[in-house]
């Protein structure tokens, strides 16, 4: 009789563990889940970011674009708007009022467009992708004075900060990026 209850306690031990190394994997598992749709959401917005980036681009060397008088590309809105100082202001993905902004849609990127509507990047999952651009300064082109031309070309200095963003995710990603570009110097 004692070996009865003995084999008994023994499969139970036996068994409460099967348990516990079957509620871990479980955990482990669904931990795992987690982190990789996490991941997946991080590299989207990501990909959202870097496009409105390369919307901003697209639109400030569109040809047509630019022969418009009535319209600018982003790099000209900037120019004409807030001077960005890096040791005081920040580019922040969440202010509209100072600094120049653009939205990348589903919609293709068209010559002659500004690309201010709203709408989402992708819709399966909702994904949005905006830009902020901002002047920094006018600065003196190096190693280019004899080739371009002396004083009469400067480098205009931009920050573009490309952002976007999963709906289902409460993280925002950004990727900010400086642009210099050869325009007339200023008088």
């Amino acid at each position: 009789m004692k070996q009865q209850g003995l084999v008994m306690v023994l499969a139970l031990l036996i068994l409460l563990s099967l348990t516990i190394l079957g509620v871990s994997a479980v955990s482990s598992s669904l931990s795992q889940s987690k982190m990789a749709v996490s991941m997946q959401q991080s590299g989207m917005a990501f990909d959202a970011a870097e496009s409105a980036i390369a919307g901003v681009f697209f639109e400030s060397e569109d040809e047509v674009l630019l022969a418009d008088d009535t319209l600018t590309d982003p790099l000209s809105e900037a120019r004409q708007g807030n001077v960005f100082d890096p040791a005081a202001d920040t580019l922040s993905c969440f202010e509209d009022a100072n600094w120049t902004n653009r939205q990348m849609t589903s919609d293709v990127l068209e010559t002659g467009s500004r690309h201010v509507s709203t709408g989402q990047y992708q819709s399966e999952p909702a994904t949005n992708s905006w830009s902020r651009t901002a002047f920094v300064r006018e600065q003196a082109c190096r190693g280019s004075s004899n080739v371009i031309g002396g004083s009469n070309v400067n480098c205009h200095v931009f920050i573009i900060r490309g952002c976007g963003s999963v709906e289902s995710s409460p993280t925002v990603v950004a990727n900010t990026l400086s642009a210099a570009v050869l325009a007339p110097a200023s008088q």
